[in-house]
């Protein structure tokens, strides 16, 4: 789930934010993101004919965290890890991606320059350890300086990894959340859109990857789940192929529990994701324009086999939040949430054939 609204816990922090805001008015904890995306690639790439079809993983990573304590989740205080922790992490990542070796991941949460996961470049990482070759990234969270709870220097945000080159990537941001002041909206997370092309011997396929809020509790959210949509729709329209996948941070239509979830024990409402109730109808429209890895009849036959959530590392996942999608077709019956990583991340991926 996603990082919580940053905590101005002493006026002295108060005052620096303030006094940075009055004394410059240019950007200066760097935390303003443009449209720029960054480019990777393996330290040695290697040449992968294309199938017949293509396995496609989406997974919320949780930068590196296992699954650690940490402060936002309110299970416990941790903020920085150390960088064996995150080394272990991270390696234990690599050992589930290459256990299904897929030909394209999309990735949320992933770290690439943060102090909290040991400065560590993880899109860098995956690539070099597993069979995933090229890469594309967008900030959703940056900043040279977070004076708040330790959390010093971040860069955070979606990835969209390939065995093959991936080409004309954009970031197309989304709206902040509105009800936060001026000070938190700087630091804040800015969401996003990643787009990139693939290009194949069956032509031109579109990847965007996306992750949409969690704690806004104005229309934020739906106006995110919207934008989203249209730029699906947009893709569509040109008959263009597309592939969209990512965190939502919204439940599907026909889900059984929609509020007062177990996990969910911050003291302060304003950071608990908990309640649902009112936003049952915000996926539909993907499910009516669009093929999902797994179905609506499959997941409202059995929510529990398709929840891929929980902040409660001794519990089971108890909510989904995380899809794929397309306007062309999955394999029947080819989609698969994987529920039984629950020492990686706070997310179970779900895997798709294409």
């Amino acid at each position: 789930m996603l990082t919580k609204s940053i905590n101005m816990r002493t006026l002295a922090k108060i005052h620096l934010v303030i006094l940075s805001f009055l004394s410059a008015a240019c950007d200066p904890f760097g935390t303003k993101i443009g449209d720029e995306v960054s480019y990777f690639e393996a330290a040695e790439p290697e040449t992968v004919s294309f199938p017949d079809t293509l396995k496609v993983m989406t997974w919320n990573v949780k930068f590196g965290g296992g699954r650690i304590d940490f402060f936002f989740d309110c299970h416990g205080d941790r903020v920085i890890m150390k960088k064996e922790e995150v080394e272990q992490n991270m390696n234990l990542l690599v050992e589930k991606i290459r256990e299904v070796n897929p030909d394209i991941l999309f990735l949320q949460e992933v770290d690439i320059n943060a102090k909290r996961s040991a400065l560590m470049n993880q899109v860098q990482f995956l690539l070099d350890k597993t069979e995933l070759n090229f890469g594309v990234y967008a900030s959703q969270w940056k900043a040279k300086y977070i004076p708040s709870d330790g959390i010093g220097r971040m860069n955070s945000g979606n990835a969209i990894l390939s065995k093959w080159q991936l080409n004309d990537a954009k970031r197309i941001g989304l709206p902040l959340i509105a009800e936060q002041n001026a000070i938190v909206r700087y630091f804040y997370l800015k969401r996003n859109l990643l787009h990139a092309k693939l290009k194949s011997s069956n032509g031109e396929l579109n990847l965007v990857n996306t992750h949409a809020s969690a704690y806004a509790k104005d229309n934020t959210k739906k106006q995110q789940l919207e934008i989203i949509k249209h730029y699906a729709d947009s893709l569509n329209s040109q008959g263009l192929p597309f592939i969209l996948a990512g965190d939502f941070n919204a439940l599907p239509p026909n889900t059984k529990q929609t509020q007062n979830f177990g996990d969910s024990v911050c003291e302060d409402g304003d950071f608990d994701a908990d309640d649902y109730s009112t936003e049952t109808d915000w996926m539909l429209p993907y499910y009516e324009s669009y093929q999902s890895a797994i179905c609506l009849g499959e997941y409202s036959n059995n929510n529990l086999k398709h929840f891929t959530h929980t902040t409660d590392k001794n519990g089971f996942w108890n909510r989904k939040t995380d899809y794929i999608f397309t306007n062309k077709a999955f394999v029947s019956g080819s989609g698969q949430t994987i529920q039984d990583w629950m020492e990686a991340s706070d997310h179970a991926p779900i895997v798709v054939m294409w």
